[in-house]
Formats: structure tokens, C-alpha cells, sequence
């Protein structure tokens, strides 16, 4: 299987996509005026100790506060290890690891109001709620996670050969600072002694760096900015599984081509610098693959479908055989579409960031045998997830509950807001999308319409938007083409449509 990263970037936005034997299966964006916090350390005053709640609100400068849980201001490492390198399935430790959880203390006993505390955003504000935050402060490397407030030594789980893991953790008790922790990554695996230590002294260069700031700095403020997310995702998902990076932008090749050059010097990548005329997601066939990842219904190559309906709570998935008859009975028909559907749904998860409570509705199988090769199969297909998946059996209504961990909003989410139309029943495309969206369809379109002048008319919240905030990427396409883009707001159009034609 070939993976290639395909990396977009524009003035407004960057999105990465992680493609698997030319599919999109993860899709990264990050916006320049919506950049995402997680990874990011503020210094934030506790405004609020909930004892029925065994929890606290502070306040970090966020429009929010976030939200501190009793677990997240002691020392619980299997919380802190899953957040940072988890697996799939149940924790491996040995006899030595092995502990009794010990009884939480009240919250109260631990933070009292006005406190001011350092602390890490681990999950982005999602919906109505506020960021997740912890005082596990992790700084994760290329190799390893520096953990600079406890004193602990773990390995990811991913790695399982037993003699390597053993190599790693002496290594890494004979090079720690003393009263520290560390996390050996996956990408550590049969890195040497030098690897570890040259990520070792990175990252304890940017802790002192953070312990200065929290000293000059007043709470709430920000002490610490992660890395953006190409950045990130290079930092993260970079392996020798990867073949090809492909970059739209001369600026982020050479940021890549610098980083990998840092961070990775011993590890050769082919880096190409796509300049096609045809947008880069549009050369790989990826802004399809994106649109139908906004759909509710997906359909399967039998003819099958299955429905994706995402609420506040937890997101539905049913199976349904739609226009697929088999050709032998109704069970072997019934079996062949849930198989079918598992793959899709696995696939699913991954590319729109689905997390939460998840319940999937097969079809309904009399035999305990097909029930089990289904949940096999369903095991199997979420084994490439690297987000945190449980999974229970399935019932004898053919329902499964599963959770998936979330860390950030799905795609549905991130591109989309509530529909004016239907009083928030469904989705449209966001205002900004719809802008981005419009500067992409202007990319392929204007060079090759005639004349000097370029009609562009569209919903008035979009015209706004385009004189207003986005008015940067008019003129820049302006400049870059060397055509007028006269806007015209239209009142009966819909927010999803627009017109570009000749001025």
C-alpha cells in the first residue's frame, strides 16, 4: 500500500491530506483566523472548583474557559500515555507497572479560586463546550514525549517486540534527567542512543524556554504555541511508510525540505513541488473524495448504502442494502453488504475525524456466525486508526456501540455551520468555506475566461465576506492573473451558490 502526503497551502488555509493506495484517508486543515489550540501551554487563573462535578473551570484567555478534571491535576499516567501514543485495545504492562489506581482526592483539596496554574489544551472546544486542559504538561518530539512534571518512563504500545522495548527503556533511564518523564514514540523503533538524546535536549531546551515565559508572564496568557499543523503532521505521521510528499507552495517546500532536514536528516523523502495549472487537490482527484465525506448518505460498490447522521451526543450509522439483490439468499446478501459497509465505515471514521459514542445498525443476521465474522472484520478494518477505538460486541439487533477517541471537530464540523434554511436541522457549507471554496473555482476558471473584467455574484453574506475580511484573496488573484474580480451581492441567491462569468 502507497501512502503520499498532498499538501495544499493558500494565504487563508492549509490542507494536508494522508493519501492510502490514492485515497484520502485523513484530511488535516487548519485556517489562519481559526488556527487550533491543542498542544498549546497558558498560564490560566482557576475561576471556578465544581466539587459535584470534581472539576474546575479557568480561565486561559480563550473565549471559553477550559475545563480541568481531578484526574487531569494528579499524576495518572494511563490517562496521559493514551492521550500522547495510544492503541487499540487494553493497555500492555508488565508485573512492575502494574498498580491499583489510587482514590482520587476532592477537587477541592487540590485547586481553590484565583489559583493560577499552567496548563495544556488537550481537546479543542467542540460544539458548546470549552477546551479540555490538563497540568500534564507533554512536549512531543520526533521520538519521544517530554513530560517534565512527573517522573516516569513508558513505551508505545505500538511497538511490540518485547527485546526492542527493553532496549529503549534502558536507553532512556540511562539519558533522562532525573525526576522527569519520558514516552518513547512509535517512530522511536531501532532509532539509536544519539537519535533519542538529540530530541531529548530539543525538547528540554523548549521546556526552560516555557519555565521563563510563565515567570515574566500574568495569567491567563499563552506560554507555548504548537506547531502548525503541516508541521505537526510531518512531526507525527512522517514514517518510512510514507513514499511521496507532493506541496503546492514554494514556501512550505522549502519549511518541509528545512524540517525534514532538522528533525529527520537520516531519512530521504521525495519532496515534489507540484506545479500543475490545475489546483493540487483537484490533480489527485481529492476535492471529490472531500464533497462525498460531507454527504450523509455514502454509497458501496454493491449497490448498498450506509447513512451517517452525526448529533451533539453521538453519531448513527445505519447499513442498508439499498439497490443490492444478491445472488444466492438473503442472509448470504445481508452478509456480503455489512462486510462491505465495515470497510466503508472504518474508512469513514477515519477521513471525516468522527468521535464519541458511535452506534452502527447492520442489517440483521440470524446466525452467531455471521455476527462474529462481521465484528472480526469491523476489528480488523479500525486496526489503522490511530485514534483510540472500543468496540463491544454486537447485539441480536445488529447493533454495535462503539467509541472513538476525539481530539478535534469532524470535517462535517469544521467546514460546515448550522443551516439558516432549516432552522439548524441540517448543514451548509460555512460562509468561509464557501470563500475558499469560490478562490478555487476562480483558479481554475479565469484564465480562461476573455477580456480584462471577471463577474463574480453571490449570496450577500459571501460578498460581505469577500469585501471585508477575505478582500486579501481578491487581490491577490487580482495580481496574479491581472483581472478585475467585480463582486455582486445577489439576494435571491442561495448561500451555497454563486456565478463567475464575463464582467
Amino acid at each position: 500500500m502507497t501512502k503520499e502526503l498532498v499538501i495544499n497551502t493558500t494565504s487563508q488555509e492549509t490542507r494536508v491530506a494522508v493519501l492510502e493506495s490514492g485515497h484520502i484517508a485523513e484530511l488535516y486543515i487548519e485556517r489562519n483566523r481559526e488556527r487550533g489550540i491543542v498542544g498549546n501551554i497558558y498560564k490560566g487563573r482557576v475561576i471556578r472548583v465544581l466539587p459535584g462535578m470534581q472539576a474546575a473551570f479557568v480561565d486561559v484567555g480563550l473565549e471559553k474557559a477550559g475545563f480541568l478534571y481531578v484526574a487531569d491535576v494528579l499524576d495518572e499516567m494511563e490517562a496521559v500515555e493514551q492521550s500522547i501514543d495510544g492503541a487499540n485495545g487494553p493497555a500492555k504492562t508488565t508485573d512492575e507497572e502494574a498498580e491499583e489506581i489510587p482514590t482520587l482526592p476532592p477537587i477541592e483539596e487540590l485547586l481553590q479560586e484565583g489559583q493560577e496554574i499552567l496548563v495544556q489544551v488537550s481537546k479543542e472546544p467542540i460544539g458548546t463546550k470549552g477546551a479540555r486542559i490538563t497540568s500534564h504538561i507533554s512536549l512531543p518530539g520526533r521520538h519521544l514525549v517530554y513530560m517534565p512534571t512527573v517522573d516516569h518512563i513508558g513505551i508505545s504500545r505500538r511497538i511490540e517486540n518485547e527485546e526492542e522495548r527493553d532496549r529503549l527503556r534502558s536507553i532512556m533511564e540511562e539519558v533522562r534527567p532525573e525526576e522527569t518523564g519520558f514516552i518513547v514514540r512509535t517512530a522511536a523503533e531501532g532509532k539509536s542512543k544519539e537519535d533519542l538524546q538529540a530530541d531529548r535536549d530539543f525538547l528540554a531546551g523548549v521546556w526552560e524556554d516555557i519555565v521563563r515565559r510563565r515567570e515574566k508572564k500574568k495569567a491567563p496568557s499563552l506560554i507555548h504555541s504548537d506547531l502548525d499543523v503541516t508541521s505537526k503532521v510531518l512531526r507525527d505521521i512522517l514514517t518510512e511508510e510514507i513514499d511521496r510528499i507532493v506541496v503546492d507552495s514554494q514556501e512550505e517546500y522549502n519549511k518541509i525540505v528545512r524540517f525534514i532536514g532538522t528533525f529527520m536528516p537520516r531519512l530521504k523523502y521525495v519532496i515534489e513541488l507540484y506545479q500543475d495549472d490545475e489546483p493540487i487537490f483537484d490533480g489527485f482527484g481529492l476535492e471529490v473524495e472531500i464533497a462525498r465525506a460531507l454527504g450523509r448518505k455514502v454509497w458501496l460498490k454493491s449497490g448498498g448504502s450506509i447513512i451517517i447522521e452525526q448529533t451533539e451526543a453521538l453519531t448513527a450509522v445505519d447499513v442498508n442494502t439499498g439497490r443490492f439483490v444478491g445472488k444466492h439468499n438473503l442472509e448470504d446478501t445481508i452478509l456480503k453488504t455489512n462486510l462491505e459497509a465495515v470497510k466503508e465505515i472504518a474508512f469513514q471514521l477515519r477521513l471525516r475525524n468522527i468521535g464519541g459514542l458511535i452506534i452502527i445498525d447492520f442489517i440483521d443476521m440470524e446466525k452467531e456466525a455471521h455476527r462474529e465474522k462481521v465484528h472480526s472484520a469491523l476489528e480488523d478494518a479500525l486496526k489503522n486508526d490511530k485514534s483510540k477505538t472500543n468496540i463491544l460486541k454486537i447485539s441480536e439487533l445488529g447493533l454495535v456501540e462503539m467509541t472513538r477517541k476525539r481530539v478535534r471537530e469532524s470535517i462535517g464540523r469544521t467546514l460546515c455551520e448550522s443551516c439558516p434554511y432549516c432552522e439548524g436541522k441540517g448543514y451548509v457549507k460555512s460562509r468561509t468555506t464557501m470563500v475558499y471554496e469560490i478562490f478555487r473555482e476562480l483558479r481554475r476558471e479565469i484564465r480562461n475566461l476573455p477580456g480584462y473584467r471577471v463577474s463574480l455574484q453571490v449570496h450577500p453574506d459571501i460578498a460581505s465576506l469577500l469585501f471585508d475580511e477575505e478582500r486579501k484573496g481578491i487581490e491577490e488573484l487580482e495580481k496574479r492573473f491581472e483581472k478585475q474580480i467585480a463582486v455582486t451581492a445577489r439576494p435571491g441567491f442561495h448561500l451555497e451558490q454563486y456565478d463567475i462569468d464575463v464582467g
